[in-house]
């Protein structure tokens, strides 16, 4: 962008006192704002920061803490790491995000970038990883590296293109309802933990009428925060047992310290076996980032005015972004796996804010959380969780899903989907649906023809056959044990 179109926001920015509500003012500042990529941003010459920032900020921030803890978690169980060290890591990987991440990029230099957050989908897999030898510096660095390389080509946008309104809606519709369900199986499971099976049941429920309400008044925007104390007053309220434990302190910053033989992760650090070991993990990766990123900007296109293209999250930056954030934060000691952040997307999205101010306010409330310790334990609370997950993504994806099935054939692209995907997971339901509707075999016979041989059946063969022989090497398909393994023990 021009200095003239930045400095048109200055100029064309009108006090909320003006507009006849609350929700066109916010869809004005949509619509004239003109971010500038790879160039510094800044407030109030480049956008404003609003009260409707806060709940996206909120809801990242819970997200992150929950999700990195995950990660790092899932890493330490096999390799016989304690708790503190899954805490004190995720702090660290939290001052990373923030300080060099979320308002270095997203807030200043590329308001186009969504926020690097968690890989949440490749969590199930780390045990397999580890079992196989895998190190996380390798598994971070060798991610990082694959996703710069199709950042930098634009392989995310061209595979964003090539994915019609039927397979993206229905992967919305199987990624939602997947999530909803996992997530309450989750909470009645740690309330059956302490025998009190009622409280989910009555979170549950008051969740329910809470969204239903806010649905009512336009204000679902405040689903994420609203839900999370209603949760907590109720759960706490009902008996359910809470402490805090998570004390204020600094993590330690060295790399030294976490790449070390005795200490932090007791790995040292990784040779040439180690990045041969996690090479098939890291492509599957990267893989799962294209429909990720996809979903994201999609339900920004939902839920944003018209005119307001020059402010969607931009697919390939936000690859660039996230690569860059995975090399640095596995290279310092962090255990994170990258990916765009979608408990702060969603939510901005919901509540018709631009990334950049959001994203400033993310960053502040991590560096708070880390340090002061006591946030992390109420944000991993199970009830505070589950909630502000259901209602902040899982919920409006279900949605999106929903509104992008509604009209012509769009609803066999996503019947394929979901079903391909329950079969086996989301990466080969989409690279499957994707070949299937470009062929012309299912969805719209029409949009075929216009995409030519290349995006008709060559990128996506590839990518589809790509995908499967990654999946089949580490064992993804059901009932088939890993081929990796068959040629390692013969």
């Amino acid at each position: 962008m021009t200095d003239s179109s930045s400095t048109s926001y200055q100029s064309r920015h009108k006090p909320s006192s003006t507009f006849s509500s609350r929700g066109d003012y916010l869809e004005h500042e949509l619509q004239i704002m003109a971010p500038r990529r790879w160039r510094p941003n800044l407030p109030f010459r480049d956008y404003r920061f609003e009260f409707e920032d806060l709940v996206p900020a909120m809801a990242a921030t819970i997200g992150k803490i929950v999700m990195v803890a995950a990660v790092v978690g899932a890493f330490a169980g096999p390799l016989g790491l304690s708790q503190e060290f899954v805490i004190e890591n995720a702090r660290f990987e939290m001052l990373i995000a923030a300080i060099l991440f979320v308002v270095l990029i997203s807030g200043f230099l590329n308001p186009n970038a969504n926020l690097a957050g968690t890989h949440g989908p490749l969590i199930p897999l780390i045990p397999l990883i580890v079992a196989s030898g895998g190190h996380p510096m390798a598994l971070g660095i060798l991610i990082g590296v694959f996703g710069f390389i199709l950042g930098i080509t634009k392989g995310g946008s061209l595979l964003a293109r090539l994915t019609s309104n039927g397979v993206c809606g229905g992967l919305l519709l199987y990624l939602g309802f997947i999530g909803i369900t996992a997530q309450i199986t989750k909470l009645y499971s740690w309330a059956e933990s302490f025998d009190m099976a009622y409280i989910a049941f009555v979170v549950i429920l008051c969740t329910i009428l809470m969204y239903a309400w806010l649905e009512h008044i336009k204000m679902r925007w405040l689903a994420i925060p609203l839900g999370a104390c209603l949760a907590a007053v109720i759960a706490f309220a009902l008996g359910a047992p809470f402490e805090f434990t998570t004390s204020p302190s600094i993590p330690n910053l060295s790399p030294a310290y976490w790449w070390g033989e005795d200490t932090g992760w007791q790995l040292g650090l990784p040779d040439l076996q180690s990045f041969i070991a996690v090479a098939p993990f890291a492509v599957l990766a990267v893989a799962m980032w294209s429909p990720d990123f996809l979903g994201h900007r999609v339900f920004q296109q939902l839920s944003y005015p018209k005119k307001t293209d020059k402010v969607l999250m931009n697919i390939d930056d936000t690859m660039l972004s996230a690569s860059t954030r995975q090399i640095v934060g596995s290279t310092l000691g962090g255990g994170n796996l990258a990916s765009s952040w979608g408990t702060y997307i969603v939510p901005a999205a919901i509540a018709r804010r631009p990334i950049p101010g959001g994203a400033i306010l993310t960053g502040l409330l991590c560096i708070v959380a880390a340090l002061w310790g006591y946030p992390m334990d109420l944000a991993v609370w199970p009830p505070v969780l589950s909630v502000a997950l259901i209602v902040g993504v899982f919920l409006p994806l279900l949605e999106a899903g929903m509104q992008m099935t509604r009209e012509g054939k769009t609803t066999q692209s996503a019947g394929i989907v979901i079903f391909s995907s329950a079969l086996v997971n989301p990466v080969f339901g989409w690279s499957l649906t994707v070949l299937l509707d470009n062929l012309g075999l299912i969805g719209c016979k029409e949009r075929g023809k216009e995409l030519g041989h290349a995006g008709r059946w060559i990128i996506p063969g590839i990518t589809f056959a790509v995908l499967c022989a990654v999946m089949a090497a580490i064992g993804m398909f059901p009932g088939i044990p890993p081929l990796l393994a068959s040629f390692a023990h013969p």
